[in-house]
């Protein structure tokens, strides 16, 4: 189906970088093989967007994980993770914290309110908050977050804080709300970059991102391990949550060039569930991957949900250090509040006034599923 919206609110550019115009992206795009799977071609994308442009940038550090959801106010609130500037960009794995920002619209700036969660000393969130994911279930919020303890990868855990009002105050639990799977299965490295939904059948739905550890520990090469997903499910939105299989419901290890996927967000549309993701080599590591199932369990096979951020913004040439420049990670769609239909799509890239990371905001004018 293809929804369009109508034109009525205002737009505007950002310094040095947004292109005029609508970039309309239809049709194949190219028509080569991809990694030399000759069966694999590069599908048209899914969302037509508008760039709005870099909408959340701080001097000293850097933004990432951007969360939004609409508040009773009108206003749009933003969840997102920030750390030091001085830390770099692998600062997020000790000492990341979560904050809340607020704009008028999605097409204004976002203003820092306060930081929400920090890093706690003795606790299973006690060297970094990262991933911040809000949901407003009846009359109170859950932000679901990844920390760790150690400052590593083999700590991350997720963990859930609520509120009554999005203002807080927010009280988090003390463990996490869903532990690594055993000493040998394909997720018992760790429990991270969590997606959320109400199922069908009642139960609350939380995706999950792993790894095996030994698979991690032996392999070579820029990219070490396969990311995977899983599904546990609670009869309450706080937990206790339990896998629904051994086996991840998502997982592209049988591909070449050790496809893989994170960032998960998942909606549901006209029966149907609906997951956009960061591609990690199916096609290849800037675009989005666009996925459907009728059951949260059996997923299709991945389209294309976005493009590179070169396919609709002209941007100056980034600072040596930053690596990932050009990928719109951490992507998260904000839902009409009528309808629950994508409506912008936000995310998070390298680049911007301050050398660093920022929340970066895109316009859904049309898609196709």
């Amino acid at each position: 189906m293809i929804r369009k919206r109508g034109n009525d609110v205002r737009s505007f550019s950002r310094r040095h970088f947004i292109q005029s115009g609508l970039y309309t992206l239809s049709g194949v795009l190219f028509m080569q093989p991809l990694f030399g799977n000759t069966q694999k071609y590069l599908p048209e994308a899914a969302f037509t967007l508008k760039p709005i442009g870099r909408s959340f940038q701080l001097a000293d550090y850097y933004i990432w994980c951007s969360s939004p959801i609409w508040g009773d106010d009108g206003k749009v609130h933003l969840f997102y993770s920030r750390w030091r500037k001085e830390r770099g960009m692998s600062g997020w794995i000790r000492g990341s914290e979560i904050a809340h920002a607020v704009a008028d619209s999605p097409f204004d700036s976002f203003q820092h309110q306060s930081v929400v969660l920090a890093p706690r000393e003795g606790y299973w969130d006690g060297t970094t908050c990262h991933n911040p994911l809000i949901k407003k279930i009846g009359d109170t919020y859950y932000l679901f977050y990844m920390g760790n303890a150690n400052g590593k990868t083999d700590t991350k855990r997720i963990g859930i804080a609520t509120a009554k009002t999005i203002n807080g105050p927010w009280k988090r639990r003390d463990e996490p709300c869903l532990l690594p799977g055993e000493a040998g299965a394909w997720d018992d490295h760790c429990t991270t970059n969590p997606a959320f939904i109400k199922g069908d059948d009642g139960k609350y739905w939380l995706f999950y991102k792993s790894w095996n550890t030994a698979e991690y520990q032996q392999a070579k090469g820029a990219v070490r391990g396969n990311r995977k997903y899983g599904l546990a499910k609670a009869n309450h939105p706080a937990g206790p949550y339990e896998r629904v299989s051994e086996n991840p419901v998502l997982d592209f290890s049988d591909q070449p060039n050790n496809a893989q996927l994170e960032d998960a967000f998942v909606w549901k549309e006209q029966g149907t569930y609906y997951m956009i993701a960061r591609d990690m080599g199916f096609f290849n590591h800037e675009f989005g991957l666009l996925l459907s199932s009728k059951d949260g369990l059996n997923w299709s096979p991945p389209g294309v949900s976005y493009l590179a951020m070169k396919d609709y913004v002209t941007q100056p040439m980034p600072a040596a250090h930053l690596k990932r420049f050009g990928r719109l990670e951490r992507p998260m769609l904000l839902l009409d509040p009528v309808t629950e239909k994508p409506q912008f799509l936000f995310g998070a890239t390298q680049g911007g006034e301050y050398d660093s990371a920022t929340t970066f905001v895109f316009e859904i004018v049309s898609y196709t599923l």
